[in-house]
């Protein structure tokens, strides 16, 4: 996400802040993944970015983050930001 110009990251930052202060929120910002985990959905200029994450102790943890490339969420986004999550509750 680093390598993101500014307005993409401020723009992902918007949506990561509606999650987390709006909480419990939904479609089309936030959508559940399963055991934990949620995504953050961003529509930027010509592409789509995700950051993934979960709740600990009632605080809202980012996982992992990336730009979609394809309709179907990589299997090895999802796999690294569960083992991520594993290890923060460890």
């Amino acid at each position: 996400m680093k390598s993101l110009d500014k307005a993409d990251r401020l723009k992902i930052g918007e949506d990561i802040r509606t999650v987390e202060f709006g909480w419990l929120i939904g479609m089309p910002v936030c959508k559940p993944l399963g055991q934990g985990l949620y995504e953050v959905r961003t529509t930027l200029k010509n592409r789509i970015a995700r950051v993934l994450f979960g709740i600990a102790e009632d605080e809202m943890v980012p996982l992992h983050g990336f730009i979609k490339k394809s309709q179907v969420m990589p299997k090895g986004d999802l796999e690294l930001a569960r083992k991520r999550l594993k290890a923060h509750r460890s």
